[in-house]
C-alpha cells in the first residue's frame, strides 16, 4: 500500500480544532451560551474546512493512503501515532465534518446546560475523527471507546421518551462490542509476531493463517457489526434515535454507525480477507434480513422518530450487503451508502427535530397538514424521505444501485429480496409524507413559526450536499475506487471511468 507523508499535518489539525474548541468551551461560563455556540460553530466549521480541502485535494490518480502522519510513541509495544486517508477514509471524514458543523447549527436554540452539552458533543467528534483517520489499532480502539462514551451523558441529560433506558442500553451494547473488538486487535498483534499494531504492516499477504482470519474477522465482525446495527444486535439503535436530542441524533445516526461498518472494513477486510471471504455468506444473509425487518418494523411504527430509525436498520443493511459481495461494485456502493445515509439521517433527523420541538410530538396520527403551517420545515422532511427512498438524481439512489447490482450477481435470491423490501419502506414512507405534511390540518398547529433563516442554514447545506452526490455521483466514486480496486487485487490504470 502505498504512503504520501503530508507536508502539513491536516489531519493532526482536524483533530486539534476539536480539541481546542473542547478546551475553549470548558474556559467559558456557563453564563455566557451565546460565545460557547460561536466558539461551537468556528470550531466545528473550521474542521469542514479541512475536510473539504483533504477530500478536494486527494490526489486520485495516485491513490493510496496520504496526508500520512506518523510518530513513534511506545517503541517496546509497536505503538505509533499513525494517521492517513485514503478512498475509504476520506468520504467518512468528510461526511463528519458535515454533520458535525450542521449540528453544531441544529441545536443553536438549545438553552439547557449549554456548556456540558457542546463540551460532550465536541469529545464525542473527537473520536469519531480520530478513529476515521487512525492507521494504529491501539489507537484506533481508544478513539472508538472516546467516541462513544458522551452519548450515555448527551442522551440521558439532553434526550427524550424514555431517555435513561435508552442511554443505558446504548451503553451496554455498544460496551459489549468493545470487548470483542479488542480481544481480536491484541490477538492480531500477537499472531503476527512483528510487535506492532501497525494496520499497513498487518496487511502483508501470509502474516496470518486462514483460521486466525476466520476468527479474528468473526471477532471483529461481531464487535463492530453491533455498531453498525447488524440484525439481530440492532435494538438498541431505534431506541437510542428517539430518545436522542435532535444533534445528537444526527451524528448517532448519521456518523456513529458508519464507525461499526467503518471498523469492519478497515480492520477485517484489510487485514483478514480470507475471513471476510468465508464468512461473506453469513454477512449477505444478515443483511438481507436486516433489510427486510427494518422496512417491516417500520411500517407498525406511528412515531416519526422510530420509522427513521427502523429505516436506518434496513439502510445500514445494504452497507452490510455491499460489503459482503467480495466485488468492487459492492464496495464501492457500500462507502457511498455509508456517507448518503449519513447525510440523509442527519437531515431526516433535524426536520423531525425542529417539528418536534414546536409541536411537542413526534406521533404521526396528531400531524397533518404541516406543508401548510410549516412549509420549509415540510419541505426539509420530504427531500430526506425521498432520498431514503432511493429517488433518481439524490445520493443514496446511486449507492443502492451499485450495491444491488453486484448483489443480483453474487446472491440473486437475496438481492430480490432486499429489493422488495424497500420497495415496501418506500411506499410506507411515501404514506407518512402524506399523514404528516398533507391532508387535514391540526388546528393546534396552525400557527406554529416555520424555521428561520438561521435554523434553515444547516438543513439546506444538508439538501445541498444530497443534491450535489446525486447529480456528480462521480465526485465519490472517483474517490472511493482508489481503495476498492486495488483492495481486490485491480490495477487503477486498468479501469475506466464507468461512473457517472
Amino acid at each position: 500500500m502505498p504512503l504520501s507523508y503530508a507536508q502539513f499535518p491536516f489531519l493532526t489539525a482536524i483533530m486539534a480544532c476539536c480539541v481546542i474548541g473542547l478546551l475553549a468551551i470548558m474556559v467559558i461560563p456557563a453564563g455566557r451560551p451565546a460565545l460557547i455556540k460561536r466558539v461551537s460553530a468556528v470550531g466545528s466549521g473550521l474542521t469542514l474546512l479541512l475536510s473539504v480541502y483533504l477530500f478536494i485535494a486527494y490526489d486520485r490518480q495516485a491513490g493510496g493512503m496520504q496526508f500520512v502522519e506518523r510518530y513513534a510513541w511506545i517503541d517496546s509495544l509497536g505503538i505509533q501515532y499513525f494517521n492517513g486517508v485514503d478512498g475509504f477514509s476520506l468520504p467518512m471524514l468528510l461526511l463528519t465534518g458535515i454533520v458535525f458543523f450542521t449540528g453544531v447549527l441544529s441545536m443553536w436554540e438549545l438553552e439547557l446546560r449549554v456548556k456540558e452539552y457542546f463540551a460532550l458533543y465536541f469529545l464525542l467528534v473527537t473520536g469519531v475523527f480520530g478513529l476515521f483517520i487512525g492507521l494504529d489499532m491501539f489507537f484506533i480502539f481508544v478513539w472508538y471507546d472516546v467516541s462513544l462514551f458522551p452519548m450515555y451523558l448527551l442522551i440521558a441529560v439532553w434526550g427524550s421518551t424514555r431517555k435513561e433506558y435508552g442511554a443505558m442500553k446504548l451503553t451496554l451494547y455498544l460496551l459489549a462490542g468493545s470487548a470483542l473488538i479488542l480481544p481480536a486487535i491484541i490477538y492480531l498483534a500477537i499472531s503476527s509476531g512483528l510487535n506492532t499494531f501497525d494496520l499497513v504492516a498487518l496487511t502483508r499477504p501470509g502474516l496470518f493463517t486462514p483460521g486466525q482470519q476466520r476468527l479474528a474477522f468473526l471477532l471483529l465482525y461481531l464487535g463492530f457489526g453491533i455498531l453498525a446495527g447488524v440484525w439481530p444486535f440492532h435494538t438498541w439503535s431505534p431506541v437510542g434515535h428517539v430518545a436522542a436530542p435532535t444533534g445528537v441524533s444526527m451524528v448517532h445516526a448519521g456518523v456513529l454507525m458508519k464507525i461499526g461498518s467503518f471498523g469492519i472494513l478497515r480492520l477485517g477486510i484489510f487485514l483478514c480477507p480470507e475471513g471476510w471471504r468465508y464468512w461473506s455468506q453469513w454477512m449477505a444473509a444478515l443483511a438481507v434480513i436486516g433489510i427486510v425487518y427494518g422496512a417491516l418494523a417500520g411500517l407498525r411504527q406511528s412515531d416519526l422518530k422510530f420509522v427513521v430509525g427502523y429505516s436506518s436498520v434496513s439502510h445500514m443493511g445494504v452497507v452490510g450487503l455491499g460489503l459482503s459481495t467480495l466485488s468492487v461494485d459492492g464496495l464501492n456502493g457500500a462507502v457511498f451508502q455509508m456517507f448518503a445515509h449519513g447525510v440523509m439521517t442527519a437531515l431526516f433527523f433535524s426536520a423531525v427535530g425542529y417539528i418536534y420541538d414546536r409541536t411537542h410530538t413526534k406521533m404521526i396520527p396528531e400531524l397533518g397538514g404541516l406543508s401548510r403551517s410549516m412549509p420549509k420545515a415540510s419541505a426539509f422532511f420530504i427531500i430526506a424521505a425521498l432520498t431514503s427512498i432511493g429517488v433518481p438524481l439524490l445520493a443514496s439512489f446511486w449507492a443502492e444501485l451499485m450495491v444491488f447490482i453486484a448483489a443480483f450477481q453474487v446472491y440473486p435470491i437475496r438481492g430480490a429480496l432486499a429489493v422488495g423490501a424497500l420497495v415496501i419502506s418506500a411506499l410506507f414512507m411515501l404514506r407518512v409524507i402524506q399523514k404528516t405534511c398533507y391532508g387535514p390540518m391540526n388546528e393546534k398547529f396552525a400557527h406554529l413559526p416555520d424555521l428561520s433563516f438561521g435554523m434553515g442554514v444547516p438543513r439546506a447545506m444538508l439538501v445541498l450536499v444530497i443534491v450535489l452526490f446525486g447529480f456528480f455521483p462521480g465526485l465519490m466514486f472517483d474517490v472511493i475506487q482508489t481503495a476498492s480496486v486495488p483492495l481486490l487485487g485491480g490495477d487503477l490504470n486498468d479501469v475506466a471511468a464507468v461512473y457517472p
